[in-house]
C-alpha cells in the first residue's frame, strides 16, 4: 500500500518555480493561489492593516515574477516568499514608522504560524497522554515518576522522602519507563 504524497510538496514548488523561470503564467497562478492567503496572513499580522497587507502580497508576487528568471539558485519557495514578505514589511515599517512599528512589535509576540499552533497542540496532547500514563502506574512508581519528571527531584531526595533506597528509586523509575513505553506504543497503535 503506497502512501499518498501531499498535494503540494516541496518538489512541486520546485517544478512550479522552474516553470515560472520560463515565464509560465499558469505555474505562476498556481503558486499565487497556493501562497496568497499565507503571505497575506503574515503581512496582516505585522502591519495590522488590510490594504497594506494586500499591497505587500501584490508587491511580493510582482517581484517574484520580475526576479525569478534571474535566480540561479535552488530555493525553498515558501521560505523565499516568506523572506520577501518580511523584507517588504520591514521596509513598510521603516517608511511608515508611526503607523506600523508598534503593530510589528506586538506581532513578534504572537505565534508565528499555524503550524506552531498545531505543534503546540500536539505537544500538549503528548503531555496529557504522559500524565494519564503516569497516573495509571502503581502508587510508588507513580510517585517516583512525578517527583523525577515533573519536579526534577534527585534520586537521593526521592529516596529520603519516600523512605526507600536509591537503588529502589532507580528500579521503580526504570520499570516505570518500560511501562510508559508500552503504554505509548498501545496509544500509537490505536491512533494509527
Amino acid at each position: 500500500m503506497s502512501k499518498k504524497t501531499p498535494i503540494y510538496s516541496r518538489n512541486e514548488d520546485q517544478a512550479l518555480f522552474l516553470l515560472i523561470k520560463k515565464r509560465d503564467r499558469e505555474a505562476f497562478t498556481i503558486l499565487y493561489y497556493k501562497y496568497h492567503a499565507y503571505l497575506y496572513s503574515v503581512a496582516f499580522r505585522y502591519l495590522k492593516d488590510e490594504d497594506m497587507a494586500a499591497d505587500t502580497v501584490q508587491h511580493v508576487f510582482i517581484k517574484l515574477w520580475e526576479t525569478t528568471k534571474a535566480l540561479n539558485i535552488d530555493i525553498n519557495v515558501k521560505n523565499y516568499l516568506y523572506t520577501m514578505t518580511k523584507n517588504h514589511i520591514l521596509n513598510q515599517i521603516r517608511d511608515n514608522k508611526e503607523t506600523v512599528s508598534l503593530n510589528y512589535i506586538n506581532a513578534q509576540q504572537e505565534i508565528k504560524d499555524k503550524s506552531d499552533i498545531v505543534q503546540l497542540m500536539e505537544e500538549q496532547q503528548t503531555i496529557d497522554v504522559l500524565h494519564k500514563g503516569i497516573n495509571s502506574l502503581p502508587p510508588q512508581k507513580r510517585r517516583v515518576c512525578q517527583l523525577k519528571l515533573e519536579e526534577g527531584v534527585t534520586n537521593q531526595k526521592i529516596a529520603d522522602e519516600m523512605g526507600i533506597s536509591v537503588h529502589t528509586v532507580k528500579s521503580h523509575y526504570r520499570e516505570s519507563l518500560k511501562i510508559l513505553r508500552d503504554y505509548f506504543q498501545k496509544i500509537q497503535m490505536l491512533l494509527f
